[in-house]
């Protein structure tokens, strides 16, 4: 049977210095989070101990491969709610914290969003008056330039990982019509227009398979780097998806894909794999596609639209948790909820579009571009237009035009304030963040698969969680509760 889908995402913002200051990306991106920070009670770094990115699950790198260089000389701290936050480039970038469940992913990813924006308002107080730091939760400058939100799920060591790629691409590319963030502008290549397109992410990518995140960007991501027990564990990154600000697309962004990936480990599609003969163009052609019925061109030479694809994957889907139930994805009743609401998402998508537009990110954004369009009797490339589809992603609340619209919500804004500070109870991230907060001190540095303790006499205590379920609240929210000191803890934890 498939494992739990542990889940996370990493959000790379994009950030805007406005006023007098002369501030580059990087500098800014560094005050931003050294602002929140030290308004915090205290700091931990995070350890690079285990940090490999240019391992390739192939087993080889391909010659001319560019993989992701490890920055360890920019701002990089750990929080109390778990999450990884530090200056990635020229980018701030949070990664959740790792969730058991699809809900508490897209609390946990709300989350982040609320620490972005105390951040901006930490860094004005200590900027020069007239000075900002403005951060959207987009993927694309309008310059040709593209930075990513990246999922990470827990996979079967065991599952090859030539049938993760051959299964796992179809819906990749065409689940867009559903987590597509909406863009004005083409920046693919050689076809540079002012048209709106679904996708944010899509003109950027070139190849099938391969390393490299920022160049040649591949559909599926080989970095093995599991975080984890790499005899048991692999950690499948993707990164085609865009930041979404609807917690509908998100929920589905990753729930979805945690089910596809399910059927992928148990081997269910067998002879029945949906492969296309060209899943490049078809990224591409999908994002351009507001009609939602170019065809794509199977390897059976049938030939379907991204929704009817996405048809074909849901009554798999269905079928699957028939017999096998969805506890994978944490609770079987969000399971459950994954598949009705992909359901009543793809029949609105064939039958009306504009229905969704408290549901999608690109929905809602173009409907917000044609009504001002109509209004003011402009183009698609008014400078206007361009600026309308930036402020959509604004994270300031007295700017976003996102806050501005009633969209649905599937969490209480309670349950994200928690997040901000608290980790989620059912992975080892609550172990990690409930050390942060009673033995700070006392923490050297810690990552995604250990906490590092210095007691000051004598060397450091490395404590591996290489179990991604264990170290939950209720594996030892008593024993940290019970402990007074870090050196008690690990007495504890040693017995």
């Amino acid at each position: 049977m498939a494992i739990p889908k542990v889940c996370g995402i990493e959000t790379e913002y994009g950030v805007q210095v406005t006023g007098g200051s002369d501030a580059n990306p990087t500098t800014a991106s560094s005050l931003l989070i050294n602002a929140y920070v030290s308004d915090l009670i205290s700091r931990v770094g995070w350890d690079f101990e285990d940090e490999s990115p240019g391992r390739d699950a192939r087993g080889f790198m391909r010659e001319g491969a560019a993989p992701p260089e490890v920055e360890t000389n920019l701002v990089n701290t750990v929080l109390t709610n778990g999450a990884r936050y530090y200056v990635d480039h020229a980018h701030p970038e949070y990664s959740t914290p790792e969730c058991s469940n699809v809900l508490e992913l897209v609390t946990h990813d709300r989350a982040g969003e609320v620490v972005l924006a105390r951040s901006m308002a930490a860094a004005t107080r200590i900027l020069p008056p007239g000075d900002a730091i403005v951060v959207y939760k987009n993927n694309s400058d309008g310059k040709g330039n593209s930075y990513g939100c990246h999922e990470n799920y827990l996979v079967d060591r065991a599952t090859p990982f030539a049938r993760i790629a051959r299964q796992l691409t179809a819906h990749l590319v065409t689940r867009q019509i559903y987590t597509g963030s909406g863009k004005v502008g083409c920046e693919e290549e050689g076809r540079k227009s002012p048209e709106f397109e679904i996708g944010q992410r899509a003109d950027f990518f070139e190849e099938e398979v391969g390393l490299e995140t920022t160049l040649k960007r591949p559909i599926i991501n080989t970095r093995d780097e599991p975080h984890a027990d790499a005899q048991r564990y692999r950690r499948l990154h993707v990164i085609t998806g865009d930041a979404n600000l609807a917690e509908v697309a998100t929920f589905l962004k990753v729930g979805v894909t945690a089910i596809m990936l399910a059927l992928v480990e148990d081997d269910w599609f067998g002879s029945n794999e949906l492969v296309l003969v060209n899943p490049v163009q078809a990224m591409h052609l999908v994002s351009h596609d507001l009609s939602l019925s170019e065809p794509l061109e199977l390897s059976t030479g049938e030939r379907v639209t991204a929704i009817e694809l996405q048809w074909q994957l849901l009554s798999q889907a269905r079928k699957y948790s028939e017999v096998n139930g969805l506890s994978v994805l944490g609770e079987e009743h969000v399971g459950a909820m994954v598949l009705d609401r992909w359901e009543s998402v793809l029949a609105a998508l064939e039958s009306n579009p504009s229905t969704l537009s408290r549901t999608l990110d690109w929905v809602a954004k173009l409907e917000l571009i044609e009504a001002y369009r109509k209004r003011h009797q402009c183009g698609m490339d008014d400078h206007r237009i361009q600026a309308l589809d930036l402020q959509y992603h604004d994270l300031r609340p007295q700017k976003s035009l996102f806050a501005r619209l009633d969209m649905e919500r599937l969490v209480e804004a309670a349950d994200v304030e928690k997040a901000v500070s608290d980790p989620p109870e059912t992975t080892r991230a609550y172990f990690r963040g409930e050390c942060l907060k009673r033995f700070a001190s006392q923490i050297a540095a810690a990552n995604w698969d250990s906490v590092v303790f210095d007691l000051g006499d004598g060397p450091l205590r490395r404590v591996p969680m290489m179990e991604p379920l264990k170290g939950t609240q209720a594996h030892v929210a008593t024993l940290i509760a019970g402990s007074g000191s870090a050196a008690e803890l690990l007495e504890r934890l040693g017995a």
